[in-house]
């Protein structure tokens, strides 16, 4: 803490300024606080699970811990991976240049995406309807684009400029690493961002794509068909292993019909170009050094990361993105204690009763959309540290002495499983997370809120922490969960995670009216010389905060600590809660990645958050005595409060 600062002023430094001086982003890193401290711990445990698991000469065939064990031994072969340079791929790039026509096009598409060697020119996905629950349907989602957002492309002032040149000299590199000569490399790379960008104008803006019903829109697959007369979405379904389904929801029909106008208007010669990036973008991570390093030049560019992750690390992650509830069980083993669960399974009813006082109390809401909240609130579903059916991936080969095809195996796998889900019920005991995850989700379609056993630990949790501790961090990630079932977006599901209107307009509309109060607060804030927070993108992120700590506050209030004056270390019960609370979002971040993420993170910076909401709460004004003519005073009349 900076304690020379006054908590009115500046409540961020006051809670962390001696910290934030005293720790700097690492060079293996982008940002730096307490979220990268965990997982940094996080990830070192994984370390010595797969390095203890790889080293074990007489583990079982098929066993999890061989399985781990020689996934992870193949990513650290980077001598056998480094001989092999872009050999894994020549067979597909030799295979694109093939083609002949627009059929042959999108046929290689549907090819590469069941084979886990890409995903080109849109998003697909298997999901629950979210206008009928029950069902798994076939969903199409704009795409093609390899830089983070839309707005990359479209935009040519000084920062995007730069990343636009960095992008550009990393596909030429690619290139020229298969054997292409310079020339040809750099008319491709010309080739792939103008048709990237054509497709990146035809998008709909991040911000609209939070509105769930803009997004839905449900087609029978030969209407749709007409829509895009190039593509024939019942045979190009087929080759993507889609068969026996009439319908298709798709997020954005616009993107498609510009799509398929492409399809013709664009050489075939240019679409080859444009796959066979596909190709060598999603391998390059996991080639030869000489591709993994033009990939991270490419990343430095985008978020200023002054070195590379080390291969244990990376490796480590992607053992845990692929396999992750082998390795998952072998973590928890280790890490994750039952006082922990019992724990947490108690605050998480604690956090709920806090709610449903706090919507009783609402002054703004009438009685009829009360009872419909409670109903849904009443209806959530926890899950906490881990699934309680692990995936076994049977099917799924692993080769101790074949990275780049354990890769490969593991894409198709996953898609070969994901379109499995078709005509089967709902699968609710499926997890979106892995356990080592620092992080935690709600799903509005299965109403549902998970915890995964990486967030369970300190600063976010502590079993032997007092309260105030335990509800300013993890208490207040409970609620911010909870508050995703009622954020501007979450709000339009209903108990049944239906995508159904369940308030009276009065209601909605002062609801709207709040949200719009929340959005102007956080627009107002600067992140970096010009650019300021999106108060509309983060808005859900905003109101899950501002929901989250306040019910996590009244939560509090309920325990004997709270109910109490007595001071730890000096400081009351209420100040060590809002400490927690502004303790877990410390960090310091590079200014690359700063300006990244203003244009694709939902979530407001930090230092935002750790202010956004107290000074909406009268408790915080109390604990810090926090006056007018402070910097972050607010005058009663001005708090906002939604839930």
């Amino acid at each position: 803490m900076d304690l020379k600062v006054k908590p009115g002023d500046d409540f961020y430094t006051y809670a962390n300024g001696v910290w934030l001086r005293n720790n700097p982003v690492p060079a293996k890193e982008t940002r730096w606080g307490s979220f990268n401290e965990l997982r940094d711990f996080n990830i070192k445990a994984v370390r010595t699970i797969l390095s203890e698991s790889a080293a074990k000469n007489n583990a079982k065939t098929g066993s999890v811990e061989k399985r781990v064990g020689d996934f992870y031994a193949a990513g650290m072969d980077s001598a056998a991976i480094d001989k092999l340079g872009y050999t894994p791929i020549k067979a597909d790039l030799e295979r694109i240049k093939t083609i002949k026509d627009v059929n042959g096009v999108l046929n290689e598409s549907a090819y590469l995406r069941t084979s886990g060697a890409g995903s080109p020119m849109f998003g697909f996905f298997v999901g629950q309807d979210r206008k009928d629950v029950e069902n798994m349907v076939p969903q199409l989602s704009q795409g093609g684009t390899t830089l983070p957002d839309r707005d990359y492309y479209l935009k040519d002032d000084a920062r995007s400029s730069k990343i636009q040149d960095a992008y550009k000299k990393y596909i030429t590199t690619l290139f020229t690493l298969t054997g292409v000569d310079k020339a040809t490399a750099e008319k491709n790379a010309e080739t792939i961002f103008n048709l990237e960008k054509k497709l990146a104008a035809a998008q709909m803006a991040r911000v609209e794509m939070r509105d769930p019903y803009k997004t839905y829109n449900k087609f029978s697959v030969s209407d749709f068909s007409k829509t895009t007369p190039n593509m024939d979405w019942k045979a190009l379904m087929a080759k993507m292993k889609v068969t026996g389904q009439d319908t298709v929801l798709v997020n954005s029909p616009k993107f498609f019909t510009e799509l398929n106008g492409l399809l013709t208007s664009t050489p075939v010669a240019d679409w080859q170009t444009y796959l066979q990036w596909n190709v060598m973008k999603s391998a390059a991570p996991y080639l030869s050094a000489d591709f993994v390093d033009a990939n991270f030049a490419y990343t430095q560019a985008l978020t200023g990361q002054k070195i590379q992750t080390p291969r244990w690390q990376r490796m480590s992650s992607l053992t845990d993105g692929t396999i992750g509830e082998l390795l998952g069980q072998l973590y928890v083993e280790k890490h994750f204690k039952p006082e922990a669960k019992a724990r947490m399974d108690e605050m998480i009813a604690n956090l709920i009763k806090a709610y449903e006082i706090r919507i009783k109390g609402l002054d703004w809401m009438s009685a009829e959309t009360k009872e419909k909240a409670l109903a849904k609130l009443h209806a959530f579903r926890p899950k906490v540290g881990y699934p309680n059916k692990w995936e076994t991936y049977e099917g799924l080969e692993i080769n101790r002495n074949n990275f780049f095809a354990n890769v490969r195996n593991s894409g198709a796998w996953g898609y070969t499983k994901m379109v499995n889900q078709l005509g089967k019920p709902v699968d609710r005991e499926r997890w979106g997370m892995t356990p080592p995850t620092v992080n935690a989700y709600y799903s509005p379609v299965m109403n549902e809120i998970v915890f995964p056993a990486g967030i369970l630990q300190f600063p976010f949790f502590d079993p032997n922490a007092d309260d105030a501790v335990n509800y300013g961090g993890i208490g207040a990630v409970i609620g911010h969960e909870i508050s995703h079932g009622f954020d501007d977006s979450g709000s339009q599901y209903d108990k049944d995670g239906t995508l159904r209107n369940w308030w009276t307009a009065e209601d909605l509309a002062k609801f709207k009216e709040k949200a719009t109060q929340l959005q102007k607060q956080y627009d107002a804030y600067t992140v970096l010389d010009t650019i300021h927070v999106n108060g509309k993108l983060t808005l859900g992120e905003n109101i899950g905060d501002l929901g989250g700590l306040s019910a996590a506050y009244e939560a509090f209030k309920m325990t004997k600590q709270g109910k109490s004056k007595k001071k730890i270390d000096g400081f009351t019960p209420d100040q060590r809660f809002f400490l927690a609370w502004a303790q877990v979002w410390r960090a310091n971040t590079l200014p690359e990645t700063s300006a990244q993420l203003i244009l694709t993170d939902s979530h407001s910076p930090g230092q935002y958050r750790t202010i956004g909401a107290p000074v909406n709460m009268d408790a915080w004004y109390k604990a810090f005595n926090v006056k007018p003519g402070d910097k972050l005073y607010k005058k009663p009349e001005d708090r906002i409060r939604i839930w």
